[in-house]
Order: structure tokens, then C-alpha cells, then sequence
């Protein structure tokens, strides 16, 4: 038990990611975190960033690609991941609103992710790549409600390569502009973790409370007109 423990320490560790994992780790981590529900815990934005500062070392353990091959690698894992978490959705997705919640599934993360795509359309499954969270379940509500199939390819696409190539790039430039970045990673990461789920706790503490019965039992009604 306390080995599994352990080992659930270190995937929310992204410099334990990149050293010990490397580009196969990262890859899969990525495409967990942006399309199956249960990698909504692990990390992303700090992640993308801290590979980014590592970015020399990940093209030398990856047979010296270039650092541009390398970001387009982990943002094809990205869309792929979206992708999976958009076919679920279509395919599954009512079901999870009748599912018991547990540590890896809140029904409530669904919900959030539903208020997001009402209020941003189709342009949510770009906004969600910056969101923790959200980004992981909007694919699966994008199926849910029924989105377009090419239009949520679009997004995917551009989405994750946004997503992936400004925080990778940040990461990178920083480091060459400040060489002792390494020396700060756990304040840089809280950093990181703490602008990016600041708009998430917004909502959470401040969002307006929805009745019991749509917060919690009520399927998000299929509809093309906010997508």
C-alpha cells in the first residue's frame, strides 16, 4: 500500500516525470490527462513547463530529435487523448451521471464541464486546455451533448498545439534566459498550479448554487445550438 502511495506521489511530481519517465511517461501522461476521466489529478500545465526547462535533455534521451519534434509529439498525444474522451462520451457518457462518485470520478467535475461548454460554445474544448480539470472532462461532455464531430476536431487540434507549444516554449525560454531555474522547480510549480486552478476555485467558492435536482441528477440535455 504505501508503495502505491508512493508511486501516486511521483506522477504528480512533473520533475520526477521527466526524469525518471522521460518523453514515454510524459506522453502518456498527457494523454490520460486530456481525455480519461481518471487522470483529471495529474499534472499538465506545470508539466508542459517543466519539460520545457528540460527540454535538452528530453531530445537527447529521444534519439536527438529537435525540440520542435518533440512538442508536436506531446501535442498529437494531446488530441489523440481528446479524442478517446470525446468517442467515450458519445458512446458512454450518459451513464456517468449515474455513476457513484469515487476518488477518481466526481459527478460534479461533469457539470462544471458542461457550464463551460453552455457559456463558450464549441470554442470551450480550446478555452478547457488551460483549465485543470475542465480540459479533462470536456471532451467527454463534447461527446455527450453531441458535438459536431469536425468542429470538434478543429478545436482539438488547435487546442492542444496551443496548449502544448506556450507552455513547453515558456519553459524553455525561461531557462535560457535564468540558468538556475532547475534550482526553484517547487516554487515555479506551485506557481504554475495555482494561476491555472485559481479560475477553477473562483468558481467553485463563488459560483452560483444550482438546485439539488440539476446539480446532481440532471443529464445535460443534447442540443447543436450552443456548439
Amino acid at each position: 500500500m504505501d508503495q502505491i502511495i508512493e508511486f501516486f506521489k511521483h506522477l504528480i511530481n512533473p520533475s520526477w516525470i521527466i526524469e525518471h519517465g522521460g518523453l514515454y511517461l510524459l506522453l502518456a501522461i498527457i494523454f490520460a490527462e486530456t481525455g480519461l476521466f481518471i487522470g483529471f489529478f495529474l499534472p499538465g500545465d506545470s508539466l508542459l513547463f517543466v519539460a520545457g526547462i528540460y527540454s535538452e535533455d528530453l531530445c537527447h534521451s529521444f534519439f536527438n530529435l529537435p525540440f520542435v519534434v518533440i512538442m508536436f509529439l506531446i501535442a498529437t498525444a494531446g488530441v489523440l487523448g481528446n479524442m478517446v474522451g470525446f468517442w467515450f462520451g458519445k458512446k458512454s457518457g450518459p451513464l456517468l451521471f449515474k455513476k457513484k462518485d469515487t476518488f477518481f470520478f466526481r459527478k460534479k467535475h461533469l457539470h462544471q464541464a458542461h457550464e463551460f461548454f453552455v457559456k463558450y460554445g464549441g470554442g470551450a474544448i480550446f478555452f478547457a486546455r488551460f483549465l485543470p480539470i475542465i480540459r479533462t472532462f470536456a471532451p467527454i461532455v463534447a461527446g455527450i451533448v453531441g458535438m459536431d464531430g469536425k468542429k470538434f476536431m478543429f478545436f482539438n487540434i488547435i487546442g492542444s498545439f496551443a496548449w502544448v507549444f506556450s507552455m513547453m516554449l515558456a519553459g524553455h525560454y525561461l531557462d535560457k534566459a535564468f540558468p538556475t531555474l532547475k534550482e526553484h522547480l517547487e516554487l515555479i510549480i506551485l506557481v504554475i498550479v495555482l494561476i491555472t486552478t485559481l479560475p477553477v476555485l473562483i468558481k467553485v467558492i463563488f459560483g452560483k448554487a444550482k438546485p439539488q435536482h440539476t446539480a446532481t441528477t440532471a443529464e445535460p440535455e443534447k442540443t447543436d445550438s450552443p456548439i
